[in-house]
């Protein structure tokens, strides 16, 4: 039995792979959800008093917020890995999975003997995916990190904010997210290749690496400009008009028009087609140079519209914009978001919630609804099979 909501799907990619997951707060259990999406059966184990994040700034119920984000469609299985039977479960599950993935700081999983030097020897088509804060050798692997130490150890935090003004984390738990994405990669290249090889492999990845890596445009501009990129809030240092955001008559939008052909267009769009060959905006340089008049202009020239017609006559126009929303304000089926791509999850003792599902699609497959696992829920189920598993292994 799975709880995958893609287990009964035929087209569903990874239907019949079995994943097991040691996993708590975001990195492996949002990776973990993300292949249950398609179709993988995903084992969730529990220490007795469950992932930190059911009750992580909650105290409702055992489904928080961050819970409920990344944890839809997987079994739940309580086991204590401070006791040997609990140990030997979880060895026996992981031996039997074709993917593991844990983001346990270097050396817990080693000592629990759940290490992937420990495992992979004795089940060579395994996919073991791994995710540390700092790396697993030298001073810093052992430091315990979270999303925003990467944020901060990476330059992240130094290019975000107003200029003259600290540093500001991105609003959300970026470098967590990336690194699940990162993972979930990783973990699909490896099961491509072992089923050409018959092999597995370890996976693994940093917060600090991904979060570097994440800033690969930046690192760019640095070496070749050797001028280190500086918060300056919106809009760019080298473009103009870039990521600018103006005041509608009914909110804010960002635009970029930094091209000589799109400011020429841009110019024409508000009424103004002179502008695109005044001395003080004809090119990028000059409109650089000249930022806060050609701004004043644009507010101007803008400020009358309300904000949804406004993006729209841009968009017309050949002009990135985009309005400003609160997430109250964004829709499914609107503003080119999936009408499809909110799905209803559900959990015991609650009415479900609607949330976004898995954003790609492979051939159409449907997203579908889905629910949470309560603390343990699948424990005697899950060792049932496995007990039923080493029967057949030694009969």
């Amino acid at each position: 039995m799975t709880a995958s909501p893609q287990a009964d799907n035929p087209e569903a990619p990874l239907r019949g792979l079995r994943v097991l997951e040691l996993g708590q707060y975001i990195a492996a259990p949002a990776a973990a959800q993300t292949l249950a999406e398609l179709g993988a059966d995903v084992i969730k184990i529990e220490p007795p008093g469950g992932d930190v994040a059911r009750r992580l700034g909650w105290t409702q119920d055992d489904y928080g917020p961050m819970f409920s984000a990344y944890n839809r469609g997987k079994r739940s299985v309580v086991l204590d890995l401070r006791s040997d039977e609990g140990r030997a479960q979880a060895r026996q599950l992981a031996l039997g999975a074709d993917v593991l993935l844990q983001n346990a700081r270097p050396g817990a999983m080693e000592r629990l003997g759940l290490g992937a030097e420990q495992l992979m020897p004795h089940a060579p088509r395994l996919v073991y995916g791994r995710v540390s804060a700092f790396g697993r050798t030298g001073p810093a692997s052992q430091r315990v990190g979270f999303d925003i130490a990467a944020q901060a150890e990476s330059a992240m935090m130094s290019l975000n904010g107003e200029g003259g003004r600290p540093p500001v984390r991105v609003g959300f738990t970026v470098v967590d997210l990336l690194a699940s994405q990162q993972l979930a990669s990783g973990v699909l290249a490896a099961l491509v290749r072992r089923g050409i090889t018959g092999r597995g492999a370890l996976v693994d990845l940093s917060l600090i690496d991904v979060a570097v890596a994440a800033l690969t445009n930046a690192w760019t501009e640095y070496r070749l400009l050797g001028t280190m990129p500086l918060r300056r809030g919106n809009g760019q240092p080298h473009v103009a008009p870039a990521a600018e955001v103006i005041e509608t008559r009914d909110g804010m939008i960002v635009l970029s028009a930094y091209t000589e052909e799109h400011f020429a267009k841009l110019c024409q769009a508000i009424g103004q087609p002179e502008l695109a060959t005044d001395p003080r905006f004809a090119t990028s340089r000059d409109r650089v140079r000249n930022r806060p008049e050609m701004l004043a202009v644009l507010h101007e020239a803008l400020s009358h519209f309300e904000s949804d017609p406004l993006c729209e006559m841009l968009a017309q126009a050949g002009i990135v914009a985009g309005n400003i929303r609160t997430m109250e304000q964004v829709r499914p089926g609107q503003a080119g978001v999936s009408a499809d791509l909110f799905i209803d999850v559900a959990a015991a003792g609650r009415g479900p919630i609607s949330v976004p599902g898995l954003p790609i699609s492979l051939d159409g497959l449907p997203r579908r609804a889905a629910r949470l696992p309560a603390l343990g829920e699948h424990t005697a189920e899950v060792l049932a099979e496995l007990a039923q598993a080493g029967a057949a292994a030694a009969g």
